[in-house]
Parts: C-alpha cells; sequence; structure tokens
C-alpha cells in the first residue's frame, strides 16, 4: 500500500471519520496499489451520499486537508504508527558510526561550561555522518534524522530539566530571555564555519529543539539533482527581469538548498541588486557579480511584510522571500513581480495545483478574481520537490515544474486549477515535468533505484512504461551474462 494512503488512513481514523475496517472496505474495492486521488474518490462517493450540501462540502475540506498532510508527510519518508512494523521486525540502523557519537546521558552530573562543548561536538560529528537533524527533546531519547530515516543514538529518555538546560545552554541571554516568554525561537546557529538551523518550542514534556545542519558548500542544480533538461528550464526562469518564481515543497524538502543554489546562479552569471528575506539566514552567499544583501527577520527587520516594502525602496533587481505566509506578504510579491522586479518564494505544498490554490485563496472572495488575473501574467513557473533517495547513496531531489504558458495563464485566470496536471504531461517542449514523469527519466538516468522509483510512480501510464522499461533492461543483462558465458 502507498505510503500517501497509510498516511491517508491513518489520519482518517485518528479524526473519527472512518474505521480501520471501513478503510479495509475501500481498499478492497480501489485495490491495494491504487493513488492517493482515487483512494480518496472513493471515500467521497461513499460517504457523501444522503448528506446535505452543507455537510458534503465540510467532508470535502477535511479530506483535502487530510490528503495535503498525507502527501507531506508520505514525502518526508515518515510512516503512520498504525502501520509500523514491530520493533524487532525494523531494521536495525544502529552502527559503530553512531555508536562512537558524544552521548547526552550525563547532563545532570556537568556544568554549563561543559556541556556546551559536547553539543558542539555532536553538531560538527552528525555533519561528517550526513545526518540532516539532531532532535534534542524532554521525555524523548535523543534522534536524528539520515537519509529520510530516524536513528536513535541513545537509550536513554532526556528529563525535562536536562532538555532544558541542553537547549538553552548555546542560546545567547537575549534569546534565552525570549524563549523563556514566548516559548518559541528560531534562529541560525554560527560554529566556526558551520551554520545550523535550530528551533525550539515548549511541549507538554518540557523543552525540544530541533537542529537543522545547513550545508556548508553551495551545490549546482545538477549536483541537487535537476536532470540536464530541466536544469536549462530552471536557468531560463532565472533570465526573466520581472515575475513571480515559487520553489515549494512539504518542510524538509531541501527548498531552502534549492533557493540558495537560484541565488547562486543568478550570483554568476547576473550584475544586479539581489535582496533576500529569510527567517533566519540559512545559507551565506558572497557577493560576485551581483550585491547580494541578505537581510533575517527578528534580527534586521520585524517581519516579511515590512520588510518586502522596505526592500521595494532600496533599489532592487531581485527579490528572495524565505517564506510566503500571509496575505499581506504574497499581495506586496505579487505587486512587486508586476511592476519590473524578479520575485523568487517558497510555499509548503505538494504540487502546483496546491501552491496556486495556496496562493490565492488567502485572498477575500471579492478580491480573488483580481488577483487570479495578476498572477495569470506575472507567474513564471513553479518548481515544486521532494526528496528521495539516491542510487549511489544519500538523497536526490524529486520535482515537478510548471512553466506559465499561455494555456496555463488561462487556466489560473480562470480558477481551473485541476486541469494543471493534463497540461503538465502535455507540455514538456515548454519545459515541464510532473513528479511522475521526473522520477522515470531520473531512473532512465541512473540517478535512482528500480525500487525507488516503481514506489514513488503513481501515474499507472508511466508505471507500465516503467515496468517495461526494467524488463527491456533485465533482458539485455541476461543476454550480456549469457555471451560472457559462452566466450569464456
Amino acid at each position: 500500500m502507498n505510503l500517501d494512503i497509510q498516511w491517508l488512513i491513518s489520519g482518517l481514523v485518528e479524526n473519527n471519520i472512518l474505521t480501520v475496517e471501513q478503510c479495509q472496505e475501500i481498499i478492497t474495492r480501489t485495490g491495494e496499489n491504487c493513488d492517493l486521488s482515487t483512494f480518496a474518490q472513493e471515500i467521497l462517493n461513499s460517504m457523501a451520499q444522503g448528506l446535505e450540501e452543507e455537510e458534503a462540502m465540510q467532508l470535502l475540506e477535511k479530506l483535502q486537508a487530510l490528503m495535503e498532510m498525507s502527501s507531506e508527510r508520505a514525502a518526508a519518508g515518515d510512516i503512520p504508527q498504525m502501520f509500523a512494523p514491530p520493533e524487532e521486525e525494523r531494521e536495525d540502523m544502529d552502527n559503530a558510526e553512531w555508536d562512537n557519537l558524544p552521548k547526552l546521558d550525563n547532563v545532570a552530573n556537568m556544568s554549563d561550561p561543559e556541556i556546551a562543548p559536547l553539543i558542539i561536538t555532536l553538531l560538527k560529528s552528525l555533519r561528517s555522518l550526513g545526518a540532516s537533524d539532531l532532535h534534542i527533546s524532554a521525555g524523548a531519547v535523543p534522534f536524528i534524522r539520515c537519509n529520510l530515516q530516524i536513528v536513535k543514538i541513545s537509550d536513554r529518555i532526556i528529563p525535562p530539566e536536562d532538555a532544558m538546560r541542553l537547549n538553552h545552554v548555546l542560546l545567547t541571554k537575549e534569546q534565552k530571555d525570549f524563549f523563556d516568554q514566548e516559548m518559541d525561537l528560531n534562529f541560525a546557529l554560527e560554529i566556526d564555519h558551520d551554520r545550523f538551523r535550530v528551533s525550539l518550542m515548549m511541549h507538554k514534556d518540557g523543552a525540544s529543539g530541533t537542529y537543522r545542519l545547513v550545508p556548508n558548500k553551495l551545490k549546482t542544480l545538477s549536483e541537487l539533482g535537476f536532470l540536464p533538461q530541466d536544469v536549462a528550464t530552471v536557468e531560463r526562469l532565472l533570465d526573466y527581469h520581472n515575475g513571480l518564481i515559487l520553489v515549494t515543497g512539504p518542510l524538509g524538502s531541501g527548498k531552502t538548498t534549492t533557493l540558495a543554489t537560484m541565488i547562486n546562479t543568478i550570483n554568476k552569471k547576473r550584475h544586479d541588486h539581489v535582496i533576500t528575506v529569510e527567517d533566519p539566514i540559512e545559507v551565506l552567499i558572497p557577493s560576485q557579480n551581483c550585491n547580494i544583501t541578505q537581510r533575517e527577520v527578528g534580527k534586521h527587520t520585524n517581519n516579511y511584510r515590512s520588510a518586502l516594502k522596505g526592500a521595494l525602496r532600496e533599489d532592487p533587481d531581485i527579490i528572495v522571500i524565505g517564506e510566503l505566509h500571509d496575505l499581506d506578504t504574497i499581495e506586496n510579491a505579487i505587486t512587486a513581480s508586476e511592476t519590473g522586479h524578479l520575485v523568487i518564494g517558497t510555499l509548503h505544498t505538494c504540487d502546483a495545483a496546491n501552491t496556486l490554490n495556496r496562493l490565492l485563496d488567502v485572498f477575500p472572495t471579492t478580491q480573488q478574481p483580481q488577483i487570479r488575473a495578476m498572477t495569470s501574467v506575472s507567474l513564471r513557473g513553479i518548481i515544486c520537490q521532494r526528496l528521495i533517495p539516491a542510487a549511489a547513496g544519500g538523497l536526490t531531489v524529486a520535482y515537478e515544474m510548471l512553466i506559465n504558458t499561455m494555456a496555463v495563464g488561462n487556466i489560473i485566470s480562470e480558477g481551473k486549477t485541476h486541469q494543471l496536471k493534463a497540461v503538465m504531461q502535455t507540455g514538456t517542449t515548454q519545459g515541464m515535468t510532473t513528479f511522475d514523469a521526473n522520477i522515470f527519466n531520473k531512473f532512465n538516468a541512473g540517478q535512482i533505484t528500480a525500487e525507488v522509483a516503481e514506489n514513488n510512480i503513481r501515474d499507472k501510464a508511466i508505471l507500465k512504461q516503467f515496468k517495461e522499461a526494467v524488463a527491456i533492461g533485465e533482458a539485455k543483462k541476461y543476454a550480456a551474462e549469457q555471451a560472457a558465458a559462452k566466450k569464456k
């Protein structure tokens, strides 16, 4: 059963919308290998019968929210608890490298000056091992995320008082006071030449901290996993002098890294003034051909809204917004993209259609026709991505790309975003690609394994092409082995 369907079932059961038995009946009708949309449509068909129109709309809204959550969690590689195999059956990811990491077991007997270098050593060790996140949370064992998988680095649960000290020890006095008052804190931590994005919060058991290891080397689009034809498409988008480019995907999908790479590409090929607004600044980009001005929310400006208004007075050519998260920021971004600026921003969405819906639905109903008309003209393209295991180890980016053609502009202005996938499937000559087509192409290019490709392709037609390609490849391999055996 596909991972996104597992998450949808988990959400349906947890929210008391369906029972496990009812979900199993729907699986029996649709088949275990159906895609998320087909499964959700079958749920809607079976539950909407006899409902009033208002009740049916409420059901549809709940289902859409759960589908978006399911796609995001599946893209992150997480497994719902109700589908997780027993502990004894799980693959043991512990090895000597993880065992040699600094331990957090004796914090109660250590002073703050002793704890600080312990955390610093742990963070630097994790970078060398290829981990992406460290989690230190009260009431839980310390764990890391490596190649989308969760790895425990200790069996000892962290007590609340230890969690508070571990997450406090690297803070300045101002940061401590802010965290104690607001109970949330996001900031960039710099240790020597290493940078980390730190997110602290309070929860029912105490303090919790997530330490994201920011890449210390700017990669090219090819190194991230973009295929040659798509690298050319992205570079064409970056040649525009006005318009809106969106980089989207769920949390942890590599949007920040892609954004930094795009800025660095502009930095090498153009001679412009680039202003970025980030929360916090993660990747430092030194000026080369461009003048790069990086601003951090909370440190250099109060919020995205005031930063964007201020940026328009600073003679920018390109404005980069770390997150388009409210009406004012989105409205100002669209306006800026219409008035002679290239605007690049990010959104937490799972595909191109959801991106446009999220972008436009924040506006009041009376304003939406005008915003749709503006966006249909100003939008240049959408890159929606997620991370999947690479054949050579580590992770590679899988993505879909929407380019604003005349047909796409008409769809946006008329609000028919459900037609976007069909346009993307037929728009390869304009540089467009769907997730499924991209994954198939990455398999053909040798970037991912057949197993990863099969687990991620949802389109039945492309899945059929993939299986045919695998069969042909196996036949050629067998023929080559037979020919080699005869020569011996």
